[in-house]
């Protein structure tokens, strides 16, 4: 029954069970869930009409018997994929995933050189020709869309991105209007702690400290697979924790602030400040230091401590069952997510096991799987209202499998 939350809540049950243990057939679904064999059997029934679930060929009987196993949909012929845009500051990332968060095809979009003005309609653009170019018929659920700054998801608008100069921005609805799709929209930290709920370690769904580190630094906190948003949805704004020991001047006036010491943006001015790259960019930074640069190396071991530093605090604040860190030297080379975990345990009161600190499950792909997550994190949450609210919808756009993957560095931004 429409608007029924029991209903509602039982379709939810059996899609992210299917997740977890997924082939699975009905009968082992109703004793992971709960649910009773009946309630299992409607809803999966509406799930297989939806094109969430598919029926695989096993032991049983014919097609819709007890043990014939369930599965997300995620097959090239008729598998719903999810876009996803992360707006960063030097650059956008276009992906497309399956029901399983796999990235499928992606796609940067550098922002050097564009008018700040007129950015938001070139990437809508951008986005509308790489949706066209990886069309393949398969059905596509829409747009996720991740930010730096505060965003109101349930509003669609960005209230306030200091470097793109963006405020009370509609985003989704400009978006929605351009493209033809439904859309959603929601800060990049928030975003990659329900990546890691949906699709990451399990002790993730328990509690857990998401701290980003890019050009904006954001946190979001989580508890049994939700993620607080606050009043005004302006919950993890931590630009301005105090890093232990830190001396940087920070535009708010004070020093030591977590922004002013270990942004991107910091961290790229003090690379050419060294004389390490030519200009401010992180990832060139990363690449001097795995090329053998001592002085490239130093600076991003600076740049873990004092991560490490800030994350300790919120480790005694939360005391999380995992805490992951998105900051692109440690996601892509282990020893400087060591040097971060050391930091961060020589300081906190509460956590005396470096395992709890991780970096995102999707390594570098963190982003692109983030912001289509934004989409279908709503999907695994209700699929029968966006059903209702004709968020599934049979538009065909998908990559061509067999075309090569557009990559680059995916951390960060």
């Amino acid at each position: 029954m429409a608007g029924d939350s029991r209903t509602a809540d039982n379709a939810a049950a059996v899609l992210r069970t299917v997740l977890d243990h997924g082939p699975v057939a009905r009968s082992d679904i109703a004793g992971l869930s709960g649910l009773s064999a009946a309630a299992v059997s409607r809803q999966a029934t509406g799930l297989l009409r939806a094109g969430l679930l598919r029926e695989l060929s096993g032991p049983g009987g014919g097609v819709g018997r007890p043990r014939v196993p369930l599965d997300l949909h995620t097959g090239a012929v008729g598998g719903p994929v999810a876009a996803g845009l992360h707006i960063g500051v030097p650059a956008s990332t276009f992906s497309l995933v399956d029901l399983r968060g796999r990235l499928l095809a992606r796609r940067a979009f550098p922002h050097e050189g564009r008018d700040p003005a007129g950015l938001s309609g070139e990437i809508t653009a951008e986005l509308g020709r790489f949706l066209a170019a990886f069309d393949s018929g398969r059905p596509l659920l829409g747009v996720g869309a991740a930010l730096g700054g505060w965003v109101r998801p349930d509003e669609g608008v960005v209230v306030r991105h200091p470097v793109l100069r963006w405020r009370r921005k509609p985003l989704a609805a400009e978006l929605s209007d351009a493209l033809g799709l439904p859309v959603r929209i929601d800060n990049h930290a928030r975003a990659v702690a329900r990546a890691e709920i949906l699709f990451g370690r399990p002790e993730a769904r328990r509690s857990l400290v998401h701290l980003f580190i890019g050009n904006v630094v954001d946190a979001a906190f989580g508890t049994e697979g939700a993620v607080h948003q606050g009043p005004g949805s302006a919950a993890g704004d931590v630009a301005h924790l105090p890093v232990p020991g830190a001396t940087a001047a920070c535009a708010c006036g004070r020093t030591g602030c977590l922004q002013a010491t270990a942004s991107d943006t910091a961290l790229g001015a003090e690379a050419v400040r060294r004389g390490i790259v030519p200009d401010p960019s992180v990832p060139l930074l990363v690449d001097a230091a795995a090329t053998g640069d001592p002085r490239a190396d130093l600076l991003l071991r600076e740049r873990a401590r004092a991560v490490g530093r800030a994350a300790s605090l919120l480790l005694d604040v939360f005391n999380p069952a995992v805490m992951v860190v998105t900051e692109l030297a440690s996601v892509l080379h282990e020893g400087y997510l060591e040097e971060l975990r050391a930091a961060a345990l020589e300081l906190s009161h509460v956590c005396d096991d470096p395992e709890r600190i991780v970096v995102p499950h999707a390594g570098p792909a963190v982003l692109p799987e983030a912001a289509a997550t934004v989409l279908l994190s709503r999907v695994f949450q209700d699929p029968l209202d966006t059903l209702r609210e004709g968020e599934i919808t049979p538009v065909g756009m998908v990559p061509d499998e067999r075309a090569p993957l557009h990559s680059s560095h995916d951390g960060p931004a």
